[in-house]
Order: structure tokens, then C-alpha cells, then sequence
């Protein structure tokens, strides 16, 4: 885990839900990404690394235990389960299937943010075998993925979460071009109906702010490149 702004998804398929739960908890210090269904969030957790999912348990598609069930089998990232179920035998299907917690619905915010809290005091410390940093190298910038870091010889480059976010996803690509279309819905933007292609505008524009604190021409990328007819791809040192 982080010693700084911990990194949650939420999985719920309920807009309402997902925005208020998003609020609360980066008030309270989270980096928070989210998806609205078990099929969006796999495309996240292929680019993105967390330090838990808050996942819903009753969802179209496939639900909550099924997804649960499915990640164990390749990620210890702790799980919280969410549903309207609290019957002894549905948090018992759902603690087999390999999730941390599980917290029925209604529940106190208060109370959620404890029980995350709790399971994140509960993980080991990475050994230091696998501290080792791996840092990409952009000319004078270098960005370390495991610390979500951006630096400029010695000085910290500050990332808005937004920033981070497309950074995470670019360094889990270099070298591939990565469409709008894959970077709105890998940020967990909800576009709506009509709301698509502002959302690929509304990326364009942080693309535009991120290439600032890379290049040194934003005009002429050298890194952050755009590759015409497919999108934009990092090409790091």
C-alpha cells in the first residue's frame, strides 16, 4: 500500500452511488477511480494498479461474487464487498469467494471508511526484494510507477488526480497508442448518450496539461505523442 493517497475503485452500477461514495472518500484522502460495471473494471485493473476495490455485489452482467471469485485467482488486492443482501449465508458466498469484508446496504459512510481503513492496516509491507522502483525516462523527467511519481531532476512534479490516473494507464502501455475512446473509459468517465465526444475533448485538454510538466516543446511532444488516427502513446527513453 502507499503511504500516501491510497487508491480505491468502486464498482457499482448505481451513477448516484458511485459519485457520492467518490466524493466522500477523496475528502477523506483517496485517489478514487471508478466503474459501473464488472466488465469496465477489468479493463482498469489491466492499466491501473489499486490498493483495493470496493465492489458492489448485485450488478448486471456478471455480479460482485462471480468478479471476486475470478480475481482471486491472479491479485491479492483487498476486496469490500457492498449489497442490499445481508443474509449470514450471502456474506458467507461472498467471504469464500476470497473478498476482505463485506459491509450491507444502508450503511453510514462513516462506518465504510473505518472498515477500508481497517483492511488497509492489515496488509504486509512489500518485502524489500520487490521495492525496487521502476522508473521510466522521459529526457530530463523521469516518472516512478510504483510511487506514482513524477520528477523533474530533483524536483517533485505535483499531478492532479486526473494526471495520475493517465499516467498510470500510459506507463502500463509505452511504446502503444491508446485511443480517447479506451482513455475515457479506462479513467472511468461516464459519457452518457451525448456526452462522448466531450469526454474525448475533456482528455484531449489533459493530454495538453500533462504534456507542460513533460515536454520540453508541449507543442512538438517528443513523449506524450500523437499517432494520428489512433491516439496518443508514450514513447519514454
Amino acid at each position: 500500500m502507499t503511504d500516501t493517497h491510497p487508491h480505491l475503485m468502486i464498482v457499482d452500477d448505481d451513477e448516484r452511488i458511485r459519485d457520492l461514495l467518490a466524493k466522500f472518500l477523496k475528502r477523506n484522502g483517496f485517489l478514487v477511480t471508478s466503474a459501473r460495471d464488472a466488465e469496465q473494471a477489468r479493463r482498469l485493473l489491466g492499466g491501473l494498479e489499486f490498493d483495493m476495490i470496493v465492489l458492489d455485489v448485485m450488478m448486471p452482467g456478471e455480479d460482485g461474487i462471480s468478479l471476486t471469485r475470478s480475481l482471486r485467482e491472479r491479485m491479492q488486492t483487498p476486496i469490500l464487498l457492498l449489497t442490499a443482501k445481508g443474509e449470514t449465508r450471502d456474506r458467507i458466498n461472498g467471504l469464500e469467494a476470497g473478498a476482505d469484508d463485506y459491509l450491507p446496504k444502508p450503511f453510514e459512510p462513516k462506518e465504510l471508511l473505518l472498515r477500508i481503513n481497517a483492511i488497509l492496516r492489515r496488509m504486509p509491507e512489500a518485502k524489500p526484494d520487490h521495492a525496487i522502483p521502476k522508473v521510466l525516462h522521459l529526457g530530463p523527467v523521469r516518472y516512478d510507477i510504483d510511487k506514482g511519481e513524477m520528477w523533474r531532476d530533483n524536483d517533485l512534479v505535483r499531478l492532479t488526480a486526473t494526471e495520475s490516473q493517465l499516467m498510470r494507464i500510459f506507463a502500463s502501455h509505452p511504446g502503444e497508442a491508446l485511443s480517447r475512446v479506451r482513455l475515457v473509459e479506462d479513467l472511468g468517465r461516464s459519457s452518457g448518450r451525448d456526452g462522448g465526444k466531450a469526454q474525448e475533448r475533456a482528455v484531449d485538454v489533459q493530454i495538453t496539461r500533462l504534456r507542460r510538466k513533460i515536454e520540453d516543446d508541449p507543442k512538438q511532444p517528443r513523449y506524450l505523442q500523437t499517432v494520428r488516427g489512433a491516439g496518443y502513446m508514450l514513447a519514454p527513453d
